[in-house]
C-alpha cells in the first residue's frame, strides 16, 4: 500500500515527464519550422542558458563528437542564429555566440503563445507557491545527470 505522499511524488514525476516530452516536441516543431534539426535547437538552448561557448564546451554539454558539433554550428551560422568569434582570452580558440537579433526576429515570435501561457500559470500562484516551485526546479536541475556521465557508462 502506498502512502498519499508516495502517490503525490509519483504524480509529480509523471507530470514532469509529460512536461519534458511536451517541451522537447514543441522545440522540435519550432526547429523544423525555421529549418533546423533537433540538435540545433538544443545548442540554442545551451547558448541562451550559458552564454557564448567554445565548440569543445558544446561537445562536453551535448556528448556529441567535434565533427557533429561543427556541423550544427555551421547550420546555426548559416541561419544567422550564431556567430563564431575569436576567444578574447585565447585567440587560437573560437567562441560561438548567439545572435540576439536573429533570435528575437525568428524564434521569439514562435514561442510567444507558450510564454503567455506560462505567464498565466505563474500569475495564478502565490509568492510562496512560486518560491516552492522555483526551489523544486533548482533542485531537480542540480540533481540531473550530465550527458557526459551517461555516455561514460556506455
Amino acid at each position: 500500500m502506498t502512502s498519499a505522499r508516495e502517490e503525490l511524488a509519483g504524480e509529480i514525476q509523471e507530470r514532469m515527464i509529460h512536461l519534458i516530452a511536451s517541451v522537447v516536441l514543441f522545440n522540435h516543431a519550432v526547429s523544423a519550422k525555421v529549418g533546423l534539426g533537433a540538435s540545433d535547437s538544443q545548442f540554442m538552448t545551451l547558448l541562451q542558458t550559458y552564454g557564448p561557448l567554445t565548440p569543445r564546451e558544446l561537445a562536453e554539454h551535448t556528448g556529441l563528437t567535434s565533427g557533429t558539433v561543427t556541423g550544427v554550428i555551421d547550420r546555426l551560422e548559416a541561419h544567422g542564429f550564431v556567430t563564431r568569434r575569436p576567444d578574447p582570452g585565447d585567440r587560437r580558440k573560437v567562441v560561438v555566440t548567439p545572435s540576439t537579433e536573429a533570435i528575437q526576429d525568428k524564434l521569439v515570435p514562435l514561442y510567444a503563445e507558450q510564454a503567455e501561457r506560462m505567464h498565466a500559470v505563474l500569475a495564478s500562484r502565490s509568492t510562496e507557491e512560486l518560491r516552492t516551485i522555483s526551489a523544486f526546479l533548482a533542485d531537480a536541475v542540480g540533481n540531473s545527470q550530465p550527458v557526459k556521465d551517461v555516455l561514460a557508462d556506455s
